[in-house]
């Protein structure tokens, strides 16, 4: 009888399914049978608790990479429409401590899935709270986009967060004070100092020393964009997680903007542009520039 491949009708495969795991598991199923049902055709699961970690793990990494982070609210959703999972829930499942936590009970396999998940992100286990990494995240890549953290006053609203709020919080004192060495640490990377750390002296003329490096972060974003506006069109919105690369006078490879993110902190901060850099981002299709 000739079968089709695919064809499951009148055919009781989740019980066949169980049939060569508890097979396997007895030692009883035959090494050319587990090389053939261990092929990528076949995507045979041994664990059936496997294919769900699988599933939340694909959902984590796309996460991963639209935000930057794995660190949501922890009612936050993800994924398409009727395919909504609780992205939030899952992350706070995992960050339990003990044997609570949603890693397994197994220790291999909990250590195993702990490790693919930093593989995704090295923070996703932070011993801070998830908000915090979230909103330094946020502030990082406007740093990494810019070339420098933008003035962003109480009110302003980044992915739903008070961003700036949050960053004068972070300044006080008190609130400093009872941030962990590797908090502060990142905060001063990103030029944030406590509020009684002394102001830096202004700045020298910077007649004759060429753009600064927000000037220098802003051309390079409006070359990334021009970029994506000739080959995308100026009607098609940049993603927020696209980087773009491009070529860059000075540097012997191509250099990746984060497009996204650069036009998000763009916008945020549209009354500070000249207006040359306004006309400039209204020619290329952006018409909150206008």
């Amino acid at each position: 009888m000739e079968v089709e491949v695919g064809v499951t009708k009148a055919f009781p495969l989740g019980r066949w399914v169980h049939q060569q795991r508890k097979a396997l598991r007895a030692g009883e199923l035959e090494d050319r049978r587990k090389t053939l049902l261990d092929a990528p055709a076949a995507g045979m699961v041994w664990e059936p608790g496997e294919e769900t970690w699988e599933a939340k793990l694909a959902a984590l990494r796309s996460y991963r990479r639209a935000t930057g982070h794995l660190a949501p609210r922890q009612d936050a959703m993800w994924g398409e429409d009727d395919e909504m999972v609780p992205i939030g829930q899952y992350m706070a499942n995992l960050r339990r401590k003990g044997a609570k936590n949603g890693l397994g009970k197994n220790e291999d396999t909990a250590t195993s899935r702990a490790a693919q998940l930093a593989a995704i992100d090295k923070d996703w286990n932070c011993p801070w709270p998830l908000d915090w990494q979230r909103h330094h995240r946020v502030l990082a890549d406007l740093v990494d986009a810019d070339g420098a953290l933008p003035d962003i006053a109480p009110g302003v609203l980044m992915d739903g967060d008070d961003i700036g709020k949050w960053l004068q919080q972070q300044k006080q004192p008190t609130t400093w004070a009872r941030l962990l060495p590797e908090q502060q640490e990142r905060l001063s990377t990103l030029g944030v100092e406590p509020a009684q750390a002394p102001t830096p002296a202004p700045a020298a003329s910077r007649a004759g020393r060429g753009p600064s490096k927000t000037q220098q972060a802003f051309q390079r974003g409006l070359a990334a964009l021009t970029q994506w506006v000739e080959r995308e069109g100026a009607h098609r919105p940049v993603p927020r997680a696209h980087g773009e690369e491009i070529a860059v006078k000075g540097e012997a490879q191509p250099v990746v903007v984060k497009l996204g993110v650069w036009i998000t902190n763009t916008k945020t901060r549209r009354n500070k542009l000249s207006q040359e850099q306004l006309a400039a981002l209204a020619k290329l299709g952006a018409d909150w520039a206008k």
